[in-house]
């Protein structure tokens, strides 16, 4: 399709190199990573979250001392 007369044309549209890396972001593989892998903290709020009692203990005094309680 043809620009209306007057507008500007694809080839005369440019951007900053920072403006574009604002709203574009590309996936670096440190974030593959990360989401394939749990750090050893977050398996450890995972398995206390999926433990009722210690979910309700560690609302009331804290996830540590509620992990330590059941796993430690």
């Amino acid at each position: 399709p043809k620009d209306p007369p007057g507008s500007p044309s694809a080839a005369s549209i440019k951007i900053k190199k920072e403006v574009a890396n604002a709203f574009v972001k590309r996936q670096k593989r440190f974030d593959l990573y990360s989401e394939a892998y749990k750090s050893p903290m977050e398996q450890m709020r995972e398995r206390c979250e999926s433990y009722p009692p210690c979910d309700y203990l560690s609302d009331h005094i804290g996830f540590p001392m509620a992990y330590n309680r059941f796993f430690g």
